[in-house]
């Protein structure tokens, strides 16, 4: 069964977490007859259900990841910069050779959240343009290496 965007109303296929073309999340009111559960650990090593609702997503400007083995991955972008790259000190750590290891950063400027290219081989990209500096607005895909990323600005 096909899933409706819940923010753009694009149609997704079933069993996706996040929207193709805006990165919004796929809310459980959009999959009608699913639920989720969570479950956890306790200290007699039996498994107790823990309340989903007491998760949530993150408030503010965040970057989720569309394609790649950490599909689904969400970044909040809450600090004044922000680096995507190689470099497993990143704080988004993209492990893949067409990733530099200091590809790119976002940061925080007096009239909002820009992405930089710093140099990196394979360039960055937002909306399949090449760019050196460009000021994210939501809904930007953004493609580092072989990744693509959607800007949210919840």
């Amino acid at each position: 069964m096909a899933l409706h965007c819940p923010e753009c109303g694009f149609v997704n296929p079933a069993g996706a977490n996040y929207c193709q073309k805006c990165g919004a999340f796929l809310t459980d009111e959009s999959r009608p007859g699913t639920t989720t559960a969570q479950y956890d650990l306790g200290e007699t090593s039996e498994s107790e259900q823990v309340a989903t609702d007491s998760q949530t997503q993150p408030d503010g400007p965040s970057l989720v990841i569309r394609t790649g083995g950490r599909a689904g991955d969400s970044f909040t972008l809450d600090g004044e910069r922000f680096s995507i790259g190689r470099d497993a000190e990143s704080d988004v750590f993209l492990d893949d050779v067409t990733v530099s290891r200091n590809h790119a950063v976002v940061v925080r400027r007096t009239d909002g959240l820009y992405i930089d290219d710093l140099g990196s081989l394979n360039g960055s990209y937002v909306n399949r343009r090449r760019i050196e500096s460009h000021k994210l607005v939501d809904g930007d895909e953004l493609q580092i290496g072989k990744y693509k990323l959607t800007f949210l600005e919840r």
